[in-house]
């Protein structure tokens, strides 16, 4: 998938967690520290590709990125299989509390978005005919429906014309869906 439909799915999924699982509190702070996590979260298993937007996003990125990038062993592999999430998971418990202020930001609520965004983008490629190497270092990759024909090609008509659309679509249904509890979650800023 292209990163602005995992941009889409990355949010369609934080706001399902936030209408079925809503939080107890949340500030303004973490509302809009959860919603970047969010994407990034939703980007960083593609860390692993060179046109990635977060090496943008970081001074000298570059530069970091063609030392990292082969850390990952190539595209669609670690960062894409349930060892790479176990790393990432690890690696933000121990740097979230040290770079996030937690008098003013839900650490927790925060380290949630980012796992949803980071989960949502493996959900995502398993749609695509490539499918996603679930259990690496095995190379059996797994997609979703099984059969890759009835899958999305990455950057094609299908994926910018019906899934992306069908993600909004599916977003303006679910927040009239859930629209008491929503309007609930904004009453909690403060």
């Amino acid at each position: 998938m292209t990163a602005r439909t995992h941009d889409a799915f990355a949010f369609a999924s934080l706001v399902t967690v936030a209408a079925f699982y809503p939080p107890e509190t949340l500030s303004v702070a973490t509302l809009f520290t959860s919603l970047i996590g969010n994407v990034v979260g939703a980007l960083t298993p593609d860390l692993d590709q060179a046109s990635n937007r977060l090496w943008d996003l970081l001074p000298v990125g570059n530069i970091v990125g063609k030392i990292f990038r082969p850390l990952l062993l190539g595209h669609r592999t670690l960062s894409h299989s349930i060892l790479g999430g176990l790393v990432y998971y690890k690696l933000l418990e121990f740097v979230l509390p040290k770079i996030l202020n937690p008098d003013y930001v839900n650490i927790n609520i925060v380290f949630g978005s980012i796992m949803i965004g980071f989960v949502s983008h493996l959900i995502a490629d398993s749609l695509t005919k490539e499918g996603i190497p679930l259990f690496f270092p095995f190379k059996i990759k797994i997609g979703i429906p099984p059969f890759s024909f009835f899958r999305v090609t990455t950057g094609s008509f299908i994926e910018k014309g019906i899934v992306l659309p069908g993600v909004a679509v599916y977003l303006v249904w679910l927040v009239n869906f859930k629209k008491e509890v929503l309007l609930n979650v904004v009453k909690l800023l403060n």
